[in-house]
């Protein structure tokens, strides 16, 4: 059995990933009680395997206590042999803001309480940042649309098995914050800018103009060679965790140049020995590397 449980904060797209899936095939269920998490197994097991790939949403809805028993219940799940992910999804609080506000809808927290939507937003996080702690996959839906998410729900998660690592480099540009989902960050400021040229402002790290310019520079090999070794170093200990998931993210000023160029070369090295994908977020890019497809 293949199992996803999508939980994250209200707003960030979860029930547009439950809906993806379930265009996928698999078999889905909306707001789940944690505490019926074993019962469903048990009975899907017994279905003579018609049901072979699930998918659930556990999210803030639970009881509280529920919740916190919830890591118990995930190791659990997983000592039966149950190939199972956690996908968490989270934005921004502005952009939950927004998205609230534009669809007038009523936050789940906020329905018995007398808490303000931002209390309720932050009160929301800290209730599940249990499940957070424990996700393979956290997602990052602030820039993305439904359409993106749709994609990228297909593209990483449906046909994803734990026993595989998808290693997942991603250009930022500092100025508009760290990445929410990266796992580890980068910093490439200290490098030289090819901004500062007015005939390289409108290239990109993928263009040959701005590859020539900080390869003139043995400061760009060398700081892309310190992370290629430090991940060469540490991309074996994430996986004997069981992580079937990284995120590196490398950030300059603006995401677009040096932070483009060094994800470019980072993904090249390691293609071929583990799942690779590229996202440029200042861009508007994601794709498979070597793919013809991206997602602007």
């Amino acid at each position: 059995m293949q199992l996803v449980i999508i939980s994250g904060r209200s707003g960030s797209g979860k029930s547009i990933a439950l809906q993806a899936l379930e265009d996928l095939g698999f078999y889905a269920i909306d707001n789940l009680p944690a505490m019926l998490l074993d019962a469903l197994i048990d009975e899907l097991q017994q279905a003579d395997g018609k049901r072979a790939s699930v998918a659930v949403s556990i999210d803030a809805r639970n009881l509280p206590t529920a919740l916190e028993r919830f890591p118990t219940q995930l190791e659990a799940v997983r000592r039966r042999g149950i190939d199972c992910q956690v996908v968490y999804l989270t934005a921004e609080d502005k952009i939950l803001l927004e998205r609230y506000s534009a669809t007038r809808r009523r936050h789940p927290l906020t329905r018995n309480s007398q808490m303000t939507l931002a209390e309720a937003i932050e009160s929301e996080e800290t209730a599940l940042a249990g499940i957070r702690d424990l996700a393979d996959l956290v997602m990052d839906t602030s820039q993305l649309s439904v359409h993106d998410l749709r994609g990228r729900i297909a593209d990483q998660v449906a046909h994803h098995t734990s026993a595989q690592l998808t290693l997942t480099f991603e250009s930022f540009g500092f100025k508009r914050g760290v990445p929410l989902d990266a796992d580890t960050v980068f910093d490439a400021r200290c490098l030289p800018n090819p901004y500062w040229d007015p005939r390289l402002r409108q290239y990109d790290g993928r263009d040959a103009e701005i590859v020539s310019f900080l390869e003139d520079y043995p400061d760009v090999g060398a700081m892309a060679d310190d992370i290629r070794d430090w991940l060469e170093r540490w991309l074996p200990a994430y996986r004997a965790s069981n992580r079937s998931y990284l995120t590196v993210a490398i950030g300059c000023t603006g995401g677009q140049h040096r932070s483009v160029y060094l994800t470019e070369r980072l993904a090249r090295h390691f293609t071929g020995r583990y799942r690779v994908r590229i996202r440029h977020r200042e861009l508007g890019i994601h794709a498979a590397v070597g793919a013809a497809d991206a997602t602007a």
